[in-house]
C-alpha cells in the first residue's frame, strides 16, 4: 500500500512533536500580575528547568489569581489539581504554624539577616514541615519590606495609625500588631482588595512596595510610609506526589532552580526599589521615607514574641535571633 507523500510527512512531524514533548507538564499559579517581580521569578524558574532538563520537564505560568486565590491554590497544591504555588508565608499559617515566625514584625534585622535565616537550616526546616500536608516547600522568594499606605493622613508616629480600618494579612500575629497599634484589622484576598479600598470598606492596606504599585493600589490610596515593619518572604510549594514523582536528579533540578530564581528576584527588587518609590510619588501618592520604628517596635516586638512563644515555644524565635 503506498502512503501519500502529505500522509507520510504528518506521520513524520506528529512523531518527530512527541519525541520532543516534554515528559512532566507542571502547572503553577500565583496571585499577582505579571509586572510584579514575584512573576519574573516564576518565569526563571521555568527557564531553568526546561533548560537543565533538557525540555522534559515544562512549567506553565498562571498569574493574577487565574487558578483561584492564595488559599485555592494552596488547596489545590495539597489535592494535586495544581502544581506548584508561590504565595506569601501568612497564607500558610493555619498548615504550619512555625510560617508565621518567617515574617513576624521587626524579627528580622535586615535584608540579609532575613535571607540567611531562609536559606539556611532554619527556613529551610520549616519549608519541611509542609510534607505531611502533601507538600514540599522548595524555597523561600521575595514579597518584600511591607509599608503602610492609607486614605486618611500621613503617618510618621504610632499615634498616626489609630482609628484606621486596615486590610491584614492571616497572620494572626499582624492581625495582633495592628490592634495593638490602636488599628482595626481584617484579613482578606488580595484580589479583593482594590475594590474594597475604593469602595472604602478599607482606609489602609499594608504590603512591599512593589506590589502596590504593580496592584496599582496607588490610585485609591493617598499616602504612603516607608515602614519596612514586616519583611514578607513568599514560600514556593510543589504538590509532594508530583515532586516525589520525579527522577532524582530533576528534584535537585528543580529545588535549585527555585532558589536561584529567589536569587534573581532579590536582586531585581533591590535594583527597581528606588524607581518604584520614585514611581509612586508621581503617580501622586504622598512618601514618607524615612521614619523612626523604635516607638512601633516598641509597642508590638515584645507582645507578639511573648504570644508567638506561649503558642509554639521560643526555640525558634531565638535561633533566628542568634543567626547572623
Amino acid at each position: 500500500m503506498k502512503i501519500s507523500r502529505l500522509l507520510l510527512a504528518c506521520l513524520i512531524a506528529a512523531t518527530g512533536s512527541a519525541a520532543f514533548a516534554a515528559k512532566f507538564n507542571l502547572k503553577m499559579g500565583h496571585a499577582v500580575n505579571t509586572t510584579d517581580g514575584q512573576h519574573a521569578a516564576a518565569l526563571k524558574l521555568a527557564e531553568l528547568v526546561k533548560q537543565r532538563t533538557n525540555g522534559d520537564v515544562e512549567i506553565t505560568i498562571f498569574p493574577s489569581n487565574q487558578l483561584g486565590n492564595d488559599g485555592a491554590m494552596i488547596n489545590g497544591v495539597r489535592g494535586g489539581t495544581i502544581d506548584i504555588v508561590s504565595s506569601g508565608a501568612s497564607n500558610y499559617n493555619g498548615l504550619v504554624a512555625n510560617t508565621a515566625a518567617m515574617e513576624l514584625p521587626f524579627v528580622f534585622r535586615n535584608a540579609q539577616h532575613a535571607y540567611h535565616v531562609l536559606d539556611g537550616d532554619i527556613g529551610t526546616g520549616v519549608l519541611n514541615e509542609l510534607a505531611p500536608h502533601n507538600m514540599k516547600g522548595l524555597a523561600y522568594w521575595e514579597n518584600g519590606w511591607r509599608a503602610f499606605t492609607n486614605n486618611k493622613r500621613p503617618v510618621n508616629k504610632p499615634e498616626d495609625l489609630k482609628g484606621l480600618k486596615i486590610r491584614s494579612t492571616p497572620n494572626p500575629y499582624h492581625i495582633q500588631a495592628f490592634k495593638l497599634l490602636g488599628m482595626n484589622p481584617s484579613p482578606m484576598p488580595i484580589a479583593e482588595l482594590y475594590t474594597a479600598l475604593e469602595s472604602g470598606a478599607f482606609d489602609a492596606q499594608e504590603h512591599p512596595i512593589n506590589v502596590t504599585w504593580s496592584s496599582k493600589f496607588y490610585e485609591v490610596q493617598k499616602h504612603l510610609t516607608v515602614s519596612n515593619h514586616v519583611y514578607s518572604p513568599i514560600i514556593v510549594a510543589m504538590n509532594k506526589g508530583k515532586f516525589d514523582s520525579l527522577p532524582a536528579n530533576y528534584q535537585k533540578i528543580v529545588v535549585d532552580a527555585a532558589r536561584e530564581a529567589a536569587k534573581y528576584q532579590r536582586d531585581l527588587n533591590a535594583q527597581n526599589a528606588g524607581k518604584v518609590v520614585a514611581d509612586l510619588k508621581k503617580s501622586g501618592m504622598q512618601v514618607i521615607e524615612n521614619v523612626d520604628m523604635a516607638p512601633f517596635q516598641k509597642i508590638v516586638s515584645a507582645e507578639i514574641a511573648k504570644t508567638f512563644g506561649e503558642k509554639n515555644g521560643t526555640a525558634l524565635l531565638n535561633a533566628i535571633e542568634a543567626t547572623k
